[in-house]
């Protein structure tokens, strides 16, 4: 028989047993007990893991406006074809100032972000910069409305423009922001400032989509995580070569119709093969802190960014249409044909769907092409519209290009990066290129009947329409050479994730915009809880001498009040003893001298 003693942790007073006869069997427990237990723990590691990772997923409720320790942000997107503004609220800073501000997107009463978007573009109003104010006000007047007025005049408002802008002569860019920066603090009481209006470089916009998504990604939450891959970073700027490891970062690749973006963390010192080619990379490589404290060096990233116009998916596409328009006609001319100029000998494009028949060019150019769906072919043709060169580290169009290190990287492939692997080819989220040139092979080659067939029973994707069945052969190439062949990722690369959305959010660049322009915020946050906490130790300090002195005073105050207690009685029972003392002399000379009658003379 054994026994059970329990007092190791409690007074010896709680000294206590217990037997095999009052405590219960299954509270003894087995080999397979124990077992069981271990593999719960595990379980439960791994669900708070799971737990955490979805806890990274965007708050969907409604913002909670009576809050008073919410702030808020305001940041309007002035594009080629129209403005945003967006509004971000995030809470009162904790004080660590290892964390970031919590900056989310404010959602109205219906769970909706609240987004507001007017066209056309504010570069429209070139020639008369004195109506840009007016342009703006409809989307400062909406943001108003949904910010509590008494923090109107503590909630930044920032105006970047980004590509119609960029295009316009400086003296034109200046007249409407000069514009703006008068009338804006005359109409609006938000913390608005000269430096809070401008053009922003593509080299900035390219910066904020990567702190935008990183953010949301949990990628600057330096928190330890076992199961986060981690890498190591020379700091940059550090005189010593500081090295730290922290969380690996994800790099991003955007393709849109007009251009193509790559950004990334370079986490290595770089060098470079020519002086020529460092001056470059001063220009695609920026460094910057994202913490609140300057010489902190958690926070310090080195970014390459690099934007490549007219590689876009459709920018593409027509320098692939105007060289095939002017070789056609060069060997028309040379071996006096009419190749391409009826649908009865049309050119035969690789790039298009077997059988699919178009005609390209403007009306006194026009070529006739039909598709023979041929997607190797189509490759090679395009290999030389990426105008790679042979000198090391360079990409497309031969710019500089830090190298990458593919064994311990992460990629997220937007835009049409996305469309290509999805819309068509239903392959979306986690890439794989020997699966994806399959598939696309397969779809050029289908006949264009057939694919017309099965866009009519709705296989495709929802959004997809005709042009992107008739260009999905071409884009699908084109995407492919330009992640192998001009950025050199390896066919057997297995971290590119395409996406469209970022845990069901879309992530724009002005979320990262915002949170690297309010930085240095939890700085401020961080001295006010100073403030308050040592006005709160003083406080606590003076109450406590406070109530020392008035216990003393009270205690005398007791003292005393007994004191004088005691002396009063201590005087009655004197008055006492004294009166008791005369009324026995009176009666005794009463009871001894006394006589009937007294004659009394006056």
């Amino acid at each position: 028989l054994y026994r059970i003693s329990i007092s190791c942790l409690f007074p010896a007073s709680w000294h206590f047993s217990l037997s095999p006869v009052v405590l219960p069997r299954f509270l003894l427990p087995s080999f397979r007990q124990l077992l069981l237990l271990g593999l719960l723990y595990s379980w439960l590691r791994e669900d708070r893991h799971i737990h955490t990772r979805l806890g990274r997923v965007p708050d969907m409720e409604a913002t909670d406006t009576n809050n008073p320790n919410l702030n808020y942000g305001l940041v309007v997107d002035c594009g080629s074809s129209g403005s945003r503004v967006f509004v971000y609220t995030w809470p009162r800073h904790n004080g660590n100032l290892h964390e970031l501000l919590d900056i989310k997107q404010m959602r109205d009463k219906h769970r909706k972000p609240v987004v507001m978007k007017i066209k056309p573009g504010i570069s429209e109003y070139a020639s008369t910069p004195d109506k840009a104010s007016d342009y703006i006000s409809p989307l400062l007047s909406f943001a108003a409305q949904h910010i509590p007025k008494n923090k109107h005049q503590e909630t930044p408002l920032y105006i970047l423009c980004t590509a119609g802008m960029r295009v316009l002569p400086e003296s034109q860019q200046e007249a409407l922001l000069e514009d703006l920066r008068t009338d804006i603090p005359v109409n609006f009481n938000f913390l608005f400032s000269d430096s809070h209006v401008e053009v922003i470089s593509g080299k900035q916009e390219g910066v904020y989509a990567w702190i935008g998504i990183n953010f949301v990604l949990g990628r600057f939450n330096h928190v330890e995580d076992e199961h986060e891959a981690v890498v190591e970073v020379q700091v940059p700027g550090s005189d010593q070569q500081e090295t730290l490891v922290r969380k690996r970062t994800a790099g991003v690749l955007d393709m849109g119709g007009v251009s193509t973006q790559i950004a990334y963390e370079v986490p290595k010192t770089v060098s470079f093969a020519s002086p020529q080619q460092e001056e470059i990379a001063k220009n695609l490589l920026a460094e910057f802190n994202l913490g609140c404290d300057a010489h902190r060096t958690e926070h310090v990233y080195r970014v390459y960014v690099s934007t490549f116009l007219g590689f876009g998916g459709n920018a593409a596409r027509q320098r692939y249409e105007e060289n095939l328009i002017s070789t056609t006609q060069i060997q028309n001319k040379l071996l006096v044909q009419h190749q391409g100029e009826s649908a009865d000998s049309p050119i035969l494009d690789p790039c298009l769907p077997a059988d699919l028949q178009d005609e390209v060019g403007p009306q006194d150019q026009r070529v006739h092409l039909r598709g023979t769906g041929d997607f190797d072919r189509c490759r090679l043709l395009l290999q030389p519209f990426l105008n790679r060169t042979n000198d090391t580290n360079t990409s497309l169009n031969g710019v500089y290009q830090p190298p990458i290190d593919f064994t311990n990287s992460q990629f997220y492939g937007f835009s049409e990066f996305y469309y290509c692997t999805e819309d068509v080819l239903r392959m979306g989220g986690d890439y794989n290129s020997t699966k994806y040139s399959n598939a696309a092979k397969s779809y050029c080659a289908t006949q264009w009947k057939t694919l017309k067939e099965r866009f009519d029973r709705g296989l495709y994707a929802s959004h997809a329409d005709q042009h992107r069945l008739k260009y999905q052969c071409f884009k699908s190439a084109w995407m492919y050479e330009v992640l192998h062949s001009g950025f050199a990722f390896p066919a057997a690369y297995e971290n590119l994730r395409t996406a469209l959305l970022v845990y069901d959010k879309e992530v724009q660049w002005t979320l990262g915009a915002i949170l690297y322009r309010t930085r240095f915020l939890p700085l401020r946050d961080i001295q006010q809880e100073s403030l308050k906490g040592s006005h709160s130790r003083w406080h606590r300090s003076f109450s406590f001498m406070n109530n020392h002195y008035l216990f003393l005073a009270c205690f005398l105050v007791v003292v005393l009040s007994i004191l004088l207690y005691l002396l009063r009685l201590r005087r009655i029972h004197n008055r006492s003893a004294l009166l008791r003392s005369a009324s026995s002399s009176v009666k005794w000379l009463e009871e001894g001298l006394g006589s009937p009658d007294l004659p009394v003379t006056l």
